[in-house]
């Protein structure tokens, strides 16, 4: 399977999946017009929609792509079934599609049903996890997101996160106001910051990189631990992901 990025509106990106065939899953569709750019363009078949949850830039496009092509598979989880999605998923599942078998998890946070689908070696995990930083709780709580990174934290090292924002540069930067010495997230700043400025792309970010960037994949680092505790003096690893969640909400 090959991985592409199709960008949308300021900051989004449509993935997809495409095989040796050409046909293709969509994850994501915020909107339809730069997907169906792209179907033509390169004479995809389109066979399935991969929903992580309801919030319009990400759903959007749907009914548009299955106007013009009725045979879609739309999966998403139960807070998608207005949008478009013809086949609920829930924690736990396994679907097959294109001959490829995608596990679905549970990561609630951003959303209260929030999904994420993997098969490796692609993690498609929507407004969870983005590189270098977490989705904002607009309905979910903070013990949640943390519970949901821990799932995302357990996939093999070399698993390709592939969210849904260009957000990497000012996560990088608040990364940097938080842990100003570290030597991974100074290097990583200065990449992104380069990468940004030709207008190129952070995206898919490979696990390994991000346990060493992502603070919030560091809540029992001792240097990050030792920071916290300049201002208060949180046991659980859980109240430091709430902090800095509340950090960055405010920085």
């Amino acid at each position: 399977m090959n991985l592409i990025s199709i960008p949308a509106f300021q900051d989004n990106y449509i993935w997809v999946l495409t095989d040796e065939a050409k046909r293709c899953i969509i994850v994501d569709p915020g909107e339809a017009e730069p997907v169906l750019k792209a179907i033509q363009e390169h004479q995809w078949q389109p066979e399935a929609i991969l929903l992580t949850h309801h919030h319009h830039d990400h759903v959007g496009g749907v009914g548009a792509l299955r106007a013009k092509f009725p045979h879609l598979e739309v999966y998403g989880p139960g807070e998608t079934r207005d949008k478009g999605t013809t086949c609920v998923v829930e924690d736990g599942e396994k679907i097959v599609i294109l001959g490829s078998e995608f596990s679905v998890f549970a990561t609630p946070g951003h959303t209260l049903e929030h999904i994420s689908f993997f098969s490796f070696p692609y993690l498609f995990c929507g407004d969870t996890m983005f590189s270098g930083g977490c989705g904002r709780l607009f309905e979910g709580t903070p013990a949640q997101m943390y519970q949901s990174f821990q799932k995302i934290n357990a996939l093999p090292e070399d698993t390709l996160i592939c969210c849904a924002h260009e957000y990497t540069l000012a996560n990088m930067k608040f990364a940097m106001h938080i842990l100003p010495e570290d030597p991974a997230i100074q290097d990583y700043y200065h990449k992104v910051n380069e990468l940004r400025a030709k207008k190129q792309k952070t995206l898919p970010v490979i696990l390994k990189n991000e346990r060493e960037i992502n603070l919030f994949l560091r809540t029992d680092d001792n240097d990050l631990i030792s920071k916290i505790n300049e201002e208060t003096n949180l046991q659980q690893a859980e109240a430091r992901f709430a902090w800095l969640r509340a950090k960055k909400d405010n920085f």
